[in-house]
């Protein structure tokens, strides 16, 4: 059995192009390795966090151009070893993220999370339950920003509201965990001719009106999307008030 960190990382990120470089690599923060401090590229935090969670082998979903996500990561990272999947041109989450499909058996477990997002506290994926597919929630002032997830009382994901106007929840997925049977079974429903969602809120709805089920844990206390320019600077003031310690 393996835990597997899925990271997409094959967005074009035109919200804060033109770079010269991809996304996922945009400097954010530092950090100090052999005593010699450095820029931090922005998906390290992710990547750091999946480690936490149990994550042993990390997956890089990319686009053909982004070989210099290959050429920063290489083959290990934080102690997990390193595979990179290739989504041919831009066709949305849910496929990014089905692309890591074919390298997860049935009994492994699998870690999603954004490659361009800061959260807090850095090891809360270990605290989700070893159920079949679980959410992260961290709590945000503006949720039709996001996928805000309601729930009842006992936790159980009633549904996701995508992007929506007077969201119900202010509580939005920042990361998930699902068994590799559960992955398989998402792809499935996602490859029905009449779905083929882009993201993974409608997904998720549908496997639960299909008698899925999925639980939300809220254990997440900060969460920045560092794709826009206002969330750049929100991601450096988080950094900057926290006074947890720098991974080497």
């Amino acid at each position: 059995m393996t835990t597997w960190g899925v990271v997409p990382a094959a967005g074009r990120g035109t919200r804060m192009q033109p770079l010269a470089f991809s996304k996922e690599l945009l400097p954010v923060g530092t950090r100090t390795e052999q005593g010699l401090e450095r820029p931090r590229a922005v998906s390290e935090y992710v990547v750091e966090r999946l480690v936490a969670g149990g994550a042993t082998r990390i997956c890089f979903v990319i686009a053909p151009g982004k070989s210099d996500i290959v050429a920063y990561y290489g083959a290990s990272t934080f102690s997990a070893d390193v595979f990179y999947a290739v989504q041919p041109e831009p066709a949305g989450l849910c496929d990014a993220i089905f692309r890591a499909a074919p390298l997860v058996h049935d009994d492994d477990w699998v870690l999603v999370g954004l490659p361009d997002t800061i959260w807090y506290p850095e090891d809360a994926l270990a605290r989700l339950p070893p159920d079949p597919l679980s959410f992260l929630l961290f709590p945000v002032d503006q949720p039709q920003h996001f996928d805000a997830v309601v729930t009842d009382a006992e936790n159980r994901v009633q549904e996701i509201q995508v992007k929506q106007p007077g969201a119900r929840s202010n509580w939005v997925w920042g990361a998930f965990r699902m068994s590799g049977r559960t992955m398989h079974e998402l792809r499935e429903l996602w490859r029905l001719p009449e779905r083929q969602d882009d993201m993974v809120g409608t997904l998720v709805n549908a496997y639960l009106a299909r008698g899925g089920r999925a639980t939300a844990v809220r254990e997440g206390t900060a969460y920045v999307d560092t794709g826009t320019i206002d969330g750049y600077r929100e991601a450096l003031r988080l950094l900057a008030s926290t006074s947890s310690p720098e991974s080497t």
